[in-house]
């Protein structure tokens, strides 16, 4: 198969590219700059210059792609510009649809994510989910968006994947940062909560599988494991003998500081490390099923344990964590 993928210098979009090339695939990758097509180059891909914004570098760039992997977007908590998480989730969505529909591609595989479940509090959040009706952060709202615009594709087959949190090796942005923070003594406070996660690797074969086997018109939650941020840890302690210290705050005293922290940094221009949205993420909990990705793709999920090794070895050889 010639399969194209965007996003394909980025966290998941690189492992997407192994896999793909490890199976024998045909894979050009869209970059956005020189350092990025070096990056997929490295990883056995094609660089094709381009970007989701510009539309028609993403009609040369899907151009006889049996499969476009769209991983590219914007996955960030507090963000410093709000309207270019829009523009690339929402927007670059439509130009790839699009293109694919005006290419003839035969199949597009969508990164979404499981926040678009919309489940409400204290719900397992699968497929059939119906949503809440509000949105938690302004990254699920985009991602909710960018889902509706598939239908730009026309007669392209869409499969649409869902991966809750994705952490492991590659992973030191978003939440991978506030599990760097945890591990270093640097976040000391944390209100507990439910969340799930899925391996990077695991969702890389996901996606692939997603091509390889995925009904279309379809969406497939990918998470391997849901557990307590209590429970994270002290499987972290376990499993690497680190035993992070922190403190857990009632969620009302939570979000009162988020909200501080967020206001004096932003009066002073700067990012702030944690904000009101974080704060009511962490309080709400995530939990999701993905048990649909194994059933009808086959795909078997890694140990929680062995996540938490490779993640933690990973950080320990880039000197993130001591």
């Amino acid at each position: 198969m010639r399969a194209a993928v965007t996003g394909g210098s980025g966290v998941v979009g690189g492992p997407v590219i192994r896999h793909l090339v490890e199976a024998g695939h045909e894979v050009v990758a869209l970059a956005r700059t020189e350092t990025a097509g070096q990056r997929v180059a490295g990883l056995g891909a094609q660089p094709s210059r381009g970007d989701v914004l510009d539309p028609e570098s993403l009609r040369a760039f899907v151009a006889g792609a049996d499969w476009v992997f769209h991983v590219a977007g914007v996955n960030e908590m507090c963000p410093a510009d709000r309207r270019l998480m829009t523009r690339v989730n929402v927007e670059g969505t439509r130009h790839v649809a699009d293109a694919c529909h005006r290419k003839g591609v035969g199949r597009l595989i969508h990164t979404s994510s499981a926040v678009t479940l919309g489940e409400a509090a204290g719900e397992t959040g699968n497929e059939s989910t119906s949503h809440r009706g509000r949105y938690r952060s302004l990254y699920e709202e985009s991602k909710v968006l960018a889902e509706r615009e598939l239908v730009r594709a026309g007669d392209v087959e869409v499969v649409v994947v869902n991966p809750s949190s994705v952490q492991g090796p590659g992973r030191s942005t978003g939440t991978g940062r506030l599990v760097i923070d945890v591990l270093d003594g640097r976040l000391p406070f944390l209100v507990d909560s439910t969340f799930s996660i899925v391996d990077i690797d695991d969702c890389a074969r996901g996606h692939l599988l997603a091509a390889e086997r995925g009904e279309p018109g379809e969406r497939y939650v990918l998470s391997g494991a849901t557990l307590t941020i209590r429970e994270a840890l002290h499987r972290v302690a376990a499993v690497t003998g680190a035993v992070p210290k922190v403190r857990y705050l009632p969620s009302s005293v939570a979000l009162i500081g988020g909200t501080l922290v967020e206001l004096v940094y932003r009066l002073g221009r700067r990012r702030p490390p944690v904000c009101r949205e974080m704060v009511s993420i962490l309080r709400a909990g995530a939990a999701y099923d993905g048990s649909r990705a194994t059933r009808e793709l086959g795909l078997q999920y890694r140990p929680f344990d062995e996540t938490i090794r490779r993640m933690v070895d990973w950080f320990r050889a880039q000197g993130l964590v001591g």
